[in-house]
């Protein structure tokens, strides 16, 4: 009888435990060769120019039946590549964004939205040029499947937004220039846990 007792509150305290840690949020880290930042900026109202960032890094955390998540990406601004050495030189200086003293731009998304059990937007804030703002992400795309080499799942994503770059300091010839700047994130990850 008192080993019955002892089974039974063994298995009751068991079955106490958070179901939060049966299901906890799964980890994925950014990986640098399949994660792109792309943007567009006006050239005096006669052309859009092109540009991305060759070079960032990050974690995200996603927990789909909780229906939470977080990221923190970091990007190399001096990266940044047009496919153009002047103008790269040009976007890079100091009236411009300043690699020099603000080399990383960073995205902290402390918010994700779901739509079943998909993320479909992020919101969160873009730290540039020394200036933090509130930056929501819409996540246009987003697929899961196990990698074929590390047997791992591999999550992609596209994302986009649009902001104001001189809310962010970086006031470069406007309004001759327009300040408005779209982004489009291409991003896989890789789960870490």
């Amino acid at each position: 009888m008192k080993n019955n007792l002892i089974a039974h509150l063994f298995t009751v305290s068991l079955l106490a435990v958070p179901a939060a840690s049966a299901f906890a949020a799964d980890t994925y880290t950014i990986d640098p060769t399949h994660t792109y930042p792309s943007f567009e900026a006006d050239h005096m109202g006669l052309s859009v120019w092109r540009g991305k960032f060759t070079k960032s890094s990050g974690e995200i955390t996603l927990d789909p039946a909780a229906k939470t998540g977080s990221m923190m990406i970091k990007i190399d601004a001096t990266s940044m590549e047009f496919g153009n050495e002047a103008l790269n030189k040009r976007a890079k200086a100091a009236d411009l964004f300043d690699t020099a003293n603000f080399p990383d731009a960073t995205y902290k998304g402390t918010s994700v939205k779901f739509d079943g059990d998909k993320p479909v937007s992020v919101d969160g804030e873009l730290t540039l040029h020394g200036v933090t703002k509130p930056l929501t992400l819409t996540i246009n795309k987003f697929t899961c499947v196990t990698d074929g080499l590390t047997k791992r799942q591999r999550c992609g994503a596209d994302a986009s937004t649009a902001f104001n770059r001189a809310d962010f300091g970086i006031n470069y010839g406007v309004p001759k220039f327009a300040p408005q700047v779209k982004l489009a994130i291409q991003v896989e990850a890789i789960k870490t846990n």
